[in-house]
């Protein structure tokens, strides 16, 4: 008989991150494949279902406006819950460190259904930075029965965590998996990808510095010097910045008071996934807070300057594809200028060993899922 497998998500980086999963479960006769959405980035989120060619079985719609955490970590156990009593799956899937993992995991813990942690063992050792993912990644790692570890780093902390080793598998990230399958979309239809034509147009001619920054913790101060920042990179002329401004508003009107009309900065809405691999592969380097740029950018040899003071992925650090810069601007300028300056720093960077994976992440965890 089939096992039935609910995979949950609710973020455009869980998506990005769980398709190549879901394309190999439901490529696999062992698995009776389910799929809940929470909608915790609902435009964002459905522009990857879209290109994954992914309908959900389930969809929360949970996100209302200006909705505290808790608020929203009630309406996702809750509904998410329901669901879990209608499916009565075998296993439950979540990926990363979102609201939605957790609730995800929590709601399979309340009714004894195992879970399977996709990228589970990242830590950056500080409870508030990245807040609150990473007291959510130790939550979900404290009920998984399956810790899909993307890397040796992870599986380790896991280790240190007293978790059972038999339990922990290093998989690889499936997120270069997404990345490569892209990819090779692009590749054989070019037009899939051709939205930024205009803008890359526009810029012929200059080095690409593409910039993503949306991080809780750096809202406020942190968010104002990063905007510093772009402006001052701005005002060489041999560089241009192409920015998909987050929708949060303590990122929008932060970078729009600061940065709008500048003849070479880009302030574009946010990109479909086909989209921002396209970024990826135009752009020099990266400047930017998230997780999942510092594991993409470096599989297509770009260098990332990652703008926060801690990071769960150290493998990254320590490999030489990113560097930590935090906020402080003088320190993101100096960087950057560095590496768009002294071609022996960028190559080191750009020529360095990418930690992450390998591209066979998804299947190693559909076997998982089969055996365990």
């Amino acid at each position: 008989m089939a096992r039935r497998i609910l995979t949950v998500f609710g973020t455009r980086p869980e998506a990005i991150k769980l398709f190549p999963l879901v394309h190999a479960l439901r490529g696999d006769a062992r698995f009776d494949s389910r799929v809940c959405v929470t909608g915790q980035h609902r435009g964002m989120l459905d522009q990857v279902l879209e290109i994954a060619g992914i309908v959900p079985d389930h969809d929360l719609d949970v996100m209302q406006p200006d909705q505290s955490l808790d608020a929203l970590t009630a309406r996702l156990l809750t509904g998410i819950g329901q669901v879990l009593d209608a499916e009565r799956p075998d296993w439950v899937v979540v990926q990363g460190d979102t609201a939605t993992a957790m609730c995800g995991a929590l709601a399979a813990y309340y009714r004894k259904i195992p879970i399977a942690h996709v990228e589970a063992g990242l830590r950056s050792g500080n409870i508030y930075h990245p807040w609150p993912e990473e007291v959510n990644r130790r939550v979900i790692g404290t009920m998984a029965r399956l810790h899909c570890a993307p890397t040796q780093t992870a599986a380790d902390a896991l280790r240190r965590e007293n978790i059972d080793p038999a339990a922990i598998h290093v998989t690889g990230n499936t997120v270069i998996d997404a990345l490569q399958w892209v990819t090779e979309r692009i590749r054989h239809e070019p037009g899939l990808a051709s939205g930024l034509a205009e803008i890359e147009t526009r810029f012929a001619g200059k080095r690409i510095v593409g910039v993503t920054s949306h991080r809780r913790e750096n809202f406020g101060d942190g968010m104002q010097a990063i905007a510093e920042a772009i402006r001052q990179i701005a005002a060489r002329d041999d560089v241009a910045l192409i920015f998909p401004v987050h929708l949060n508003p303590n990122v929008r009107s932060v970078m729009q008071a600061a940065l709008a009309g500048l003849s070479n900065v880009a302030l574009i809405e946010p990109l479909d996934y086909l989209h921002f691999a396209r970024l990826l592969d135009i752009s020099t380097l990266m400047l930017t807070d998230s997780g999942g740029v510092q594991e993409e950018a470096p599989a297509l040899g770009k260098p990332v300057l990652v703008m926060r003071e801690t990071t769960e992925r150290p493998e990254g650090i320590v490999a030489g594809t990113a560097r930590l810069v935090g906020t402080d601007c003088a320190r993101i300028v100096t960087e950057t200028n560095r590496l768009l300056d002294d071609a022996g720093a960028y190559a080191e960077m750009a020529r360095a060993h990418n930690p992450f994976g390998d591209g066979r992440s998804a299947g190693r965890i559909a076997e998982l899922l089969a055996t365990e």
